[in-house]
């Protein structure tokens, strides 16, 4: 009875055996149970049957273990054929790999990607406009559908997009990738970025993008407006820019360097971005100042001045530049953006420059979940304009309100009056629903 009690909590214990020495213990138990068998089929010297019972429960306990090491000799024996599954990280070089395997361990280090954090917020809309203009119909518009997609690649670097899908006038629908940015921060006063970005011109182009749930009203002032909605800035570039804090104190001074492809002038149906090929050797540059006094929260008083040369077809080259000044005031629940721009065009061999002035001023008032605002533009451009003769002079109010009805969904109502040169002005209305997810 003893022996048996013994042998049963040996077997009972919770380590299982694996390998070599599982097996050798399995043949010396089965050595056991067979004596054991050779004694349970004689009488019991005392008569009772608690030794029979015992040696019962070692045989099924013994049926167990050899499942279970059977089990284990099948997976060990499979599992060379799978390949190991190893991260980056644990990948090692050997001691004596010499400076190739110090190079293919660094290699796998600059590749792991285990630190990456991907990010992705949606923007949309869907309005509801019409006019009184002739041969303007009412119609429903689904907007943008904005992917602003971030990653965190590294300390130093990240990854910045905006992927947008959008119908055009014909109700086709296209994939436009409206930014693409590489950008490395050294530190506060240097980060640069390599792609495609929104061109630091004046304050609005900067500060709203691809979504009208970002923006007060239900669209961009006309000075601001899309190149493929008949904008007339070059609103997106593809090239490098830097921008950073310049020490000034209290003064908060900032500066935007750009060098970059500069806009189609070729052919009017040309990609008015120029996302592979330049058009000509020449690039354009943009400098920018700005600060943001401590003194007045929500200020920032900043310009700008850009340049390029256009080379359009069958036409002299045209020297472009365009100034721009721009005070605003925004904090939570008031904004006061103000804009003034004029857009000069030289061309070659001729002593006239175009000039192309325009301005808005846009004031808005939180009130709770509502937003009134208005807003007043202005753009005169010449007639014989060289580079967008069809412009002319165009002006008008808008008034609005924004009703926020959740942290994600806001409803807007608006009402503009555009006048124009050559054509008879025009009221319209619009109902919007702009939302973020």
């Amino acid at each position: 009875m003893r022996s048996s009690s013994l042998l049963m909590r040996t077997l009972s214990g919770q380590k299982v055996v694996q390998g070599t020495v599982g097996k050798r213990a399995i043949v010396v138990l089965l050595g056991m149970l067979t004596s054991a068998g050779v004694v349970r089929a004689q009488p019991a010297p005392d008569g009772t049957e608690s030794d029979r019972q015992t040696i019962q429960m070692l045989v099924r306990r013994v049926e167990q273990l050899e499942a279970r090491v059977a089990q284990l000799e099948a997976a060990k024996q499979a599992a060379p054929a799978a390949a190991p599954v190893e991260t980056p990280t644990q990948t090692r070089a050997p001691a004596d790999a010499g400076p190739e395997g110090k190079s293919a361990h660094a290699v796998m280090e600059r590749m792991d990607t285990s630190n990456t954090l991907l990010r992705i917020r949606g923007f949309g809309d869907v309005t509801f406009h019409g006019s009184d203009r002739k041969g303007d119909t009412s119609s429903f518009t689904l907007g943008q559908l904005n992917l602003f997609v971030t990653s965190d690649i590294s300390e130093k670097f990240k990854l910045l997009s905006e992927i947008v899908f959008e119908a055009d006038q014909r109700n086709n629908f296209g994939v436009d990738i409206e930014r693409l940015l590489l950008q490395y921060s050294h530190n506060d006063h240097l980060n640069i970025a390599v792609g495609r970005y929104h061109t630091a011109i004046g304050y609005y182009n900067t500060a709203y993008h691809h979504s009208t749930w970002l923006q007060t009203a239900t669209g961009r002032p006309f000075l601001f407006q899309f190149e493929d909605g008949g904008g007339i800035l070059p609103i997106h570039n593809v090239g490098v820019t830097a921008s950073g804090l310049i020490p000034s104190g209290r003064l908060q001074l900032h500066y935007v360097a750009e060098v970059g492809n500069g806009r189609a002038s070729r052919l009017p149906t040309d990609e008015a971005v120029q996302n592979v090929v330049d058009e000509n050797n020449t690039k354009s540059v943009n400098l920018a100042l700005f600060a943001t006094p401590e003194a007045v929260r929500g200020l920032q008083v900043g310009f700008s001045v850009y340049h390029d040369r256009l080379q359009p077809v069958n036409a002299p080259r045209i020297g472009e530049t365009i100034f721009s000044a721009h005070v605003v005031l925004v904090r939570p629940t008031f904004e006061w953006l103000n804009e003034a721009l004029d857009i000069r065009h030289a061309p070659d061999g001729s002593a006239h420059v175009y000039d192309t002035p325009g301005f808005y001023t846009q004031i808005s008032k939180r009130l709770g979940s509502y937003r009134p605002y208005f807003r007043y533009q202005y753009v005169n451009g010449s007639d014989s304009e060289p580079v967008f003769p069809d412009v002319g002079l165009r002006q008008g109010p808008s008034a609005g309100v924004r009703f926020d009805a959740s942290e994600s969904v806001a409803l807007k109502f608006q009402y503009d009056r555009t006048s124009l040169r050559h054509q008879p002005s025009y009221n319209s209305l619009a109902l919007q629903l702009g939302f973020t997810f």
